[in-house]
């Protein structure tokens, strides 16, 4: 026996992700003067999905998807994959590069703001390396004579002037 709980989380649905037979089934329920709970209850699907269903047959006269609106995106799947590979493979490359990489590889017509774009949507960002001091083999070999001659000295030696508690290690 299946819960309430259940029962509406299987039935969940969009109007988009049902099949045209399901659309039409439902239209052909409502021309024969089913209510919506009956339709929903016959299609398996939440009575807000028939109600959609209904206005959009009723406004357009079908229930095919319609086009979304706004531009598509340049970049498919398979070249968001190949993006971020090529990112993954070597981190230093510039935008630039990498548009030139894609655009040999993939064939695909993209600008550099594109492909910053992409990055930043997948979490890239450009970001400058800490920067490590620079020290020479003259300055290591000094330092190390250093730690070697004064690693006899005590606490109180090393830091005369400074108050050190008298703690033991």
């Amino acid at each position: 026996m299946q819960t309430a709980s259940t029962n509406i989380c299987e039935r969940m649905s969009c109007s988009h992700d049902l099949s045209e037979f399901k659309c039409g089934t439902g239209i052909g329920c409502h021309l024969c003067n089913k209510s919506i709970r009956e339709i929903s209850l016959l299609l398996n699907i939440p009575q807000s999905t028939v109600s959609g269903i209904i206005t959009k047959w009723k406004q357009l006269g079908t229930t095919a998807t319609q086009p979304c609106s706004g531009r598509p995106h340049n970049m498919t799947e398979r070249g968001q994959h190949m993006l971020k590979r090529t990112v993954c493979r070597s981190c230093q490359l510039s935008t630039e590069s990498i548009t030139k990489n894609l655009q040999t590889s993939c064939g695909l017509q993209i600008s550099t703001t594109t492909v910053r774009r992409e990055l930043h949507g997948m979490g890239f960002h450009g970001r400058a390396a800490a920067s490590e001091p620079y020290i020479t083999k003259d300055n290591a070999k000094c330092w190390m004579q250093w730690c070697k001659s004064s690693r006899h000295l005590t606490i109180e030696q090393y830091l005369p002037d400074c108050i050190v508690p008298s703690v033991k290690f």
